[in-house]
């Protein structure tokens, strides 16, 4: 019952829900208000998961707090602190006191064990329902090395996640995104790579020269990107682990940019800009040769394939001013989806297949917002004087996205918030970012 609850919540809380919801649950412990989209977040228990040897105590401890800002960062669950916890854990195999979880409200609790042996790290995790006393799921195990550590605190903290909401999780994944740095006027601008919480950031290019829209690859072991390292813009792919990159072979003395992987990573959509006119083009990487999609006297830019890789959502401005319309692959006719007031941009299909972000400017402010595939109930999640650029989390339920604060010293920073629109959370990064780009679960 606890998994189906949850579940039934998180569906619930979806930005599809219209209007005020009280929702109860009448069978069972649990409860949870929801009003307008808003979920009371649900009380959970983290310890510090039990080391086999002094050595791995620190590690243990760290583990923990890991998974705990992973949990409470999602906006759907809340940590009680360790120092109101009454029972200590101090065996993984210990009996859990259930009634002293209950005292201090926990609704789950988590609980683990962390062995070390060299380089060689052992993590086993359990999820407990306080209040019916069982464990969801089964323990599991994950090995690897020390160094992974934190890596392996965000695949327990998907595992919790899921078997807590029925949702697939996201933390165990990265970002690559322009770290940028300077004054406004000057801005400096270089690939980087981070997890999905901003640790561990690494820098993939230099700043000699600008960079624009990273896209990581289907398996996220390769990124494309635009740069403008030989005067005009010109597409680039990048190896992500060998840090090795080629140009990808379009029309010389043309301008292309925005391009995208297509969902088995064999075809790259792009635009291109020849004699005045830019058109959306597909390029089989195995041959190199490209094919042209649209042919329109109009601008077509940022497309992005349907998870099937069936369809195309782009940005045109053949109406007159910039909407989002929808193709076949393979080119041919287009269906605008886009009618509301304003002008809308950056399209960009969820993983899930069933909605598509993207960018809206309108009186004056702009907007991340989200539509249904035939543009039906569009939401705006965010406002403010510059939000664009979005990209959905694996599990298709966050956005991540570009805020460019106002004035000379203004500076972009990146910024998550759910489909419902709420949680809005800044990402942490060492300088200014902008143009993200979210990896799909890692290995």
């Amino acid at each position: 019952m606890t998994r189906l609850f949850f579940s039934l919540l998180l569906a619930a809380a979806t930005l599809f829900a219209q209007g005020p919801m009280p929702v109860h649950a009448q069978q069972g412990p649990l409860r949870l208000e929801i009003t307008e989209g808003v979920i009371e977040p649900m009380p959970f228990a983290v310890v510090d998961f039990v080391p086999d040897s002094p050595a791995a105590t620190e590690m243990g401890q760290q583990i923990a707090r890991v998974i705990a800002a992973d949990l409470s960062g999602t906006g759907l669950f809340r940590e009680i602190p360790k120092d109101a916890h009454i029972s200590r854990v101090s065996s993984f195999d210990a009996p859990i006191q259930f009634a002293d979880w209950k005292a201090v409200n926990a609704q789950a609790l988590i609980t683990g064990g962390v062995g070390v042996s060299g380089d060689r790290l052992t993590v086993r995790f359990r999820v407990w329902d306080v209040f019916s006393g069982v464990e969801l799921g089964n323990g599991l195990q994950f090995v690897g090395t020390t160094d992974g550590w934190r890596r392996m605190a965000h695949k327990v903290a998907d595992q919790v996640y899921s078997r807590i909401t029925g949702e697939g999780g996201y933390f165990d994944s990265r970002v690559v995104f322009v770290s940028e740095s300077g004054p406004k006027g000057e801005r400096r601008k270089r690939l980087a790579i981070m997890d999905y919480d901003g640790a561990n950031v690494q820098y993939l290019t230099d700043s000699s020269s600008i960079v624009l829209a990273p896209r990581f690859s289907p398996t996220g072991d390769r990124v494309l990107y635009t740069s403008y390292e030989t005067g005009f813009p010109r597409i680039y792919v990048l190896d992500v682990g060998r840090v090795q990159r080629q140009i990808l072979p379009t029309q010389e003395g043309t301008m292309s940019f925005a391009p995208r992987f297509s969902p088995d990573g064999q075809t790259i959509l792009y635009s291109m800009s020849s004699g005045g006119n830019t058109d959306l083009y597909a390029m089989n990487i195995a041959s190199g040769q490209s094919r042209k999609l649209s042919n329109a006297p109009s601008i077509e830019t940022a497309p992005s394939f349907s998870p099937d890789g069936s369809r195309v959502v782009f940005e045109s401005d053949r109406s007159g001013t910039p909407q989002l319309y929808i193709m076949s692959a393979s080119g041919g006719e287009a269906e605008r989806i886009s009618f509301g007031q304003g002008r809308y941009g950056t399209p960009v299909w969820s993983p899930r297949g069933d909605l598509i972000a993207f960018t809206k400017q309108s009186k004056g402010r702009f907007h991340i917002g989200v539509m249904r595939t035939d543009g039906s109930e569009e939401r705006l999640l965010t406002a403010s004087f510059l939000d664009e650029g979005p990209t959905w989390a694996p599990n298709g339920r966050v956005i991540m996205f570009t805020r460019e604060s106002q004035g000379a010293a203004g500076r972009s920073q990146l910024y998550s918030v759910d489909i419902s629109g709420r949680n809005l959370r800044p990402v942490p990064t060492p300088d200014g970012g902008s143009d993200p780009s979210w990896s799909p679960l890692l290995d």
